[in-house]
């Protein structure tokens, strides 16, 4: 996939070399909108660049460049900043940079033609204009936009699910930030688009703008991955036990319910020691990318050891919860883990084994939830593994009989049975 884009890119560079014409408007423009790029990501280079996927705020110079110039000049604009953050930010794998330049510069060279097929056709045979003749065009810039948008997130959407099937791209794509952050891109980008149709070096003035909004963009990136764990994509340790402490004590101060799990692998060491550690971070990312799939966006879901997650469900009674902890326990063994590198053997199916801390209403502290999950778990370890055990209060405050019980399912091997101390 990537090595068929990157072709398609450098061949889609070469077609559109040979079809355009050198003309001096079109040279002055580029001119600008390249400087503005090159400017921008040299000055907004110190604050960094965090690794995986990133968003950036590029597009408000790279639309005028799509919109108003022929293809060809944002295929070269796109591969120019890519080789200049790779060269002056941060030193990435070579085809990731590669792969991306080919999939923004082949979205955005797409909505580039179909504008310019799609322009003649508005009232005063295109340009800005004015009056009705403007807002229509801008309605046309918007369009190209979103179409980028929207090819852009379909093609690394296609790599990142062939390299991890499990892998969760709704925060990054879909989430509430990314679309507010999109659209603010989006509208930024068009108001640099009408501008620059008047007068490229007017332009210019977005540059303060832009550098702003990169770098502020940038630093809530590098916060955020110092809350989330590299290998999994969940919150780490520190991070998820401060916000499920918060949780807790909502809970305890408007005694509703909540619950507490331990999921643990089973026999992971044995991952790691026969297939590698490559396989072994594999194994990870996707319990970790199922787990996050099968609870909802307010549950607390964090990596808190080696191969131990730990999750927090808010308002939930406790035979929903032994619900979600065993269906869990059911789904995991049938994901299919990718292998970790091209030729490797792919890592086999795992187990979990999972303990289950819920109340009703108990004033019990994140540490007393953690204590129970963790005795919960080492009774579903010491029973053979692959299993739920639970420790269930229903009344507040209760302090009584508090030994781990098994879920016991009408077929005898999990479900969704309670028994609650």
């Amino acid at each position: 996939m990537i090595a068929t884009l990157s072709a398609v890119y450098c061949a889609a560079i070469g077609a559109a070399a040979a079809v355009t014409p050198l003309r001096t408007g079109d040279l002055r423009l580029f001119a600008v909108t390249m400087t503005c790029t090159v400017v921008s990501t040299e000055l907004t280079r110190r604050v960094g660049e965090p690794t995986g996927m990133t968003r950036d705020v590029y597009a408000i110079f790279d639309l005028p460049a799509a919109v108003l110039l022929p293809p060809l000049y944002i295929l070269l604009q796109i591969g120019v900043r890519q080789i200049l953050s790779q060269a002056r930010v941060r030193h990435g794998t070579p085809h990731r940079r590669v792969y991306s330049a080919a999939v923004v510069g082949l979205a955005y060279a797409s909505a580039s033609v179909l504008v310019r097929a799609a322009e003649p056709l508005l009232p005063g045979g295109g340009g800005p204009g004015s009056g009705t003749q403007a807002v229509l065009w801008t309605v046309l810039v918007a369009g190209c936009g979103v179409m980028r948008i929207m090819l852009n997130d379909w093609l690394i959407a296609v790599a990142v699910r062939g390299a991890n099937p499990q892998a969760s791209l709704r925060p990054i794509m879909i989430g509430t930030e990314a679309q507010v952050g999109d659209a603010a891109e989006l509208c930024l980008g068009m108001l640099a688009t009408f501008t620059a149709a008047h007068s490229a070096l007017v332009m210019l003035y977005a540059l303060p703008l832009v550098i702003w909004q990169q770098r502020s963009v940038k630093h809530k990136q590098l916060v955020d991955a110092a809350r989330i764990d590299r290998k999994t994509g969940l919150l780490n340790d520190p991070t998820w036990r401060s916000e499920a402490a918060d949780e807790v004590a909502r809970a305890a101060r408007t005694r509703t319910p909540l619950a507490v799990a331990i999921l643990d692998i089973d026999h992971f060491k044995r991952v790691n020691d026969t297939y590698g550690h490559g396989a072994g971070d594999a194994v990870l990312a996707a319990v970790a990318a199922t787990t996050m799939g099968a609870l909802r966006d307010g549950d607390v879901i964090g990596r808190i050891g080696g191969e131990e997650f730990a999750f927090l469900l808010p308002y939930t009674e406790i035979p929903e919860a032994l619900t979600v902890a065993e269906r869990l326990r059911q789904v995991i063994p049938r994901i299919t883990v990718p292998a970790p590198s091209p030729g490797a053997p792919a890592p086999p199916s795992v187990t979990v084994s999972i303990g289950v801390a819920a109340a009703a209403a108990a004033t019990w502290s994140l540490e007393e939830f953690l204590r129970l999950a963790d005795t919960a778990l080492y009774a579903a370890k010491g029973n053979g593994r692959n299993r739920v055990f639970a420790i269930t209060a229903s009344t507040a405050g209760a302090s009584g009989d508090l030994r781990p019980r098994p879920i016991i399912s009408p077929g005898g091997t999990g479900g969704n049975g309670s028994a609650a101390a």
